[in-house]
Formats: structure tokens, sequence, C-alpha cells
């Protein structure tokens, strides 16, 4: 866990995380985890089983769960009941004093999650607090202008940026705390996190996973 002005994060493994602040528990890909506090709000970054997992987000969710993601998890969004909102990349909404922001996350020269897609990653500031999670995605152009406080960037390769690529993201991105994600569970490892750091330096943190 890392706390940012009394904004907590925890890592729950792979590209999942759980932030807490304000008094809201909010969760982002949940996936393969044992369950945990009562969300507020749950971000889903796209479709594809390892970010959108209605297993998980039932063992998190309660009727008054927010459920935000793209348009294109609108059917499995539909089977588990909740109340749920549609994002795009730029589109902002503001649930009870959190702001939450989608913004690109797209390959560059793979087929995994094109840009025409619209799969996003979020920006959620809350506590004053701006938090960058940025999906699955290379290193993008639009990462450039976000300015968080804390980058959640995956380096796990294949499908997203490798530990190399990532660390030149974090550079382009210049400010903030930088943390290795999607990695551990599907593809990439440790060492991966651990090169990610050997570039990036001290803004680098490598998170454990919450049990």
């Amino acid at each position: 866990m890392i706390e940012v002005k009394g904004v907590k994060i925890y890592w729950l493994g792979h590209a999942g995380f759980r932030i807490v602040g304000e008094g809201k528990t909010i969760y982002i890909d949940p996936f393969k985890i044992k369950g945990g506090p009562t969300a507020d709000i749950i971000l889903v970054t796209h479709n594809h089983f390892d970010h959108l997992s209605l297993e998980d987000i039932r063992k998190v969710s309660s009727p008054k769960t927010l459920l935000i993601g793209p348009k294109e998890c609108e059917a499995r969004f539909r089977q588990l009941g909740l109340e749920h909102k549609f994002v795009k990349p730029g589109l902002s909404i503001d649930v009870a004093g959190v702001k939450v922001e989608a913004v690109p996350s797209y390959n560059v020269g793979k087929s995994f999650h094109p840009k025409m897609d619209g799969k996003v990653g979020y920006v959620v500031t809350i506590g004053g607090v701006k938090i960058y999670h940025a999906g699955d995605t290379d290193r993008i152009p639009e990462m450039a202008g976000l300015k968080p406080d804390v980058s959640l960037l995956p380096i796990g390769g294949t499908y997203t940026m490798n530990a190399e690529e990532a660390a030149q993201a974090a550079k382009d991105i210049g400010v903030g705390i930088f943390v290795p994600m999607h990695y551990g569970s599907i593809v990439g490892g440790k060492s991966d996190a651990e090169r990610f750091r050997s570039i990036v330096g001290e803004n680098a943190v490598i998170m454990e996973p919450e049990p």
C-alpha cells in the first residue's frame, strides 16, 4: 500500500487496484481477488476477461455500487444488475466528489487493443490526489500532459508496454510516483518490475499485492 495526502492505494495483483480516500472506496479492474471492502465505484478499463471479471466485481459490490466502463462492456455490465455509466476517452464524470476522467488506452503496432475500440485508462482525482491507471496500453502521446501524482503503468509486454517502454512513458509523464502493474499473473514477472525501477529510479515504487 502507498499513501499520498491521505489517499491509500492498494495493488490487488495484475492490473487491479483499490483506492480509498474521502470516505470512498474505488476499485479498478479487480481480478482474482479474495474480496475486500464494498466498493462505492468500480472502474473497468475494457472488456477483456482479466479486467472485466464479473466474479470479482460481485465479491466487492453492493446494490449501491456504481460501475463505470466503456460501451464495449455493456452486455456484461447488464448481467450484474448494477447502476452503470459508460465513458469514452475525453469524458469526465463527477461522482460524489470523485472526478473520474476516461483517457485513451491503446496499442501501437499490436492488434490487442486497437485505438478505434475506445478502451480507456482513468485519471481519478480524490482528496486532491490525481491517480492515473493507464489500462492496457503502449506508450502513447496522450500520457504526456496528464500530470498525475501517481501513475499505474503496465510493464508485462506482449499485450502492453514492456518495462523499458513503460520507463520511457514515465519520463514522458515526468512527475509523480510510478507503480508498475500488469505482471505476475498472465505475462511478466518481478524481474520486469525490477528492471522498470532500475531505469526510472527513486520515483518508481514496486508494490506488493494485497493478500
